[in-house]
């Protein structure tokens, strides 16, 4: 008799809730989107509390196959990258940041793949020394609409983002350009340490970013594929890539 195949178990993603006041509050709506887009694609998403404490975290991170960093209403300390901060600039989580830097550090240190979203770039970016645009409106001369605020009923705006040819994310994409949707008023100003710009639109700001200090699946991105997982190829397939690569056995 044949003997069974060994069961293959989900990937566990690890995702901070957005912000330590939506958790304490119990407002996981917008949380939701992510944890739904990681179980559409396969995976089990796992929140991530932001109540936990440093060593909490690091034990959490060991359970982990993969990492979404979500996106968030507040905006990174600019202390972080030496800058002052601008009135625009909203009120940094810092529960949320340690948070973040402890999966990426884990992250880093096993290979285990990250997808970064919106807030979550931003925070991979300023982790590995990068620095941001505090307000991409009052610094930016630019048509776009990128900001978005979803309270006041109004439709998402969508615009274009060029894809570098050569990039992991144009593989995933399949094509040089995509319509992606946009929810951010700060951006990438100078990439962090081994970020490669994969893409931008097209007033320049940056809307994608990939690790390239080693082998690891470490990708960015400034708009929510989360948000487009249930029609939209490309934002199924980055989630997809990111559980594949999971998957694999490590080196």
């Amino acid at each position: 008799m044949a003997s069974s195949p060994t069961p293959v178990h989900p990937v566990r993603v690890g995702v901070p809730y957005r912000t330590r006041r939506e958790e304490l509050i119990g407002d996981a709506g917008k949380l939701q989107g992510y944890l739904d887009a990681v179980r559409a694609t396969g995976g089990e998403p796992v929140p991530v509390s932001l109540g936990l404490s440093l060593p909490e975290l690091r034990e959490l991170a060991k359970t982990l196959d993969a990492v979404v960093l979500s996106g968030s209403p507040a905006d990174l300390d600019p202390s972080h990258f030496g800058a002052k901060r601008h009135k625009e600039t909203a009120e940094a989580d810092p529960e949320r940041e340690r948070a973040d830097f402890a999966l990426l550090e884990h992250a880093f240190a096993k290979k285990k793949p990250v997808l970064a979203i919106c807030y979550g770039i931003q925070s991979l970016n300023v982790y590995l020394g990068g620095s941001l645009i505090q307000d991409i409106p009052s610094s930016v001369g630019t048509g776009i609409r990128h900001d978005w605020d979803d309270e006041k009923g109004e439709p998402e705006p969508y615009h274009p983002a060029r894809i570098e040819g050569d990039s992991r994310l144009a593989s995933i994409a399949g094509t040089a350009e995509a319509t992606v949707n946009s929810s951010h008023h700060q951006s990438i100003l100078e990439p962090g340490r081994n970020l490669k710009i994969v893409a931008r639109a097209s007033d320049g700001v940056i809307e994608a970013v990939e690790w390239t200090g080693d082998s690891n699946w470490v990708t960015g991105v400034q708009w929510h594929p989360e948000r487009m997982v249930e029609t939209d190829a490309f934002a199924q397939a980055l989630f997809r890539e990111l559980l594949a690569t999971a998957s694999k056995p490590s080196s």
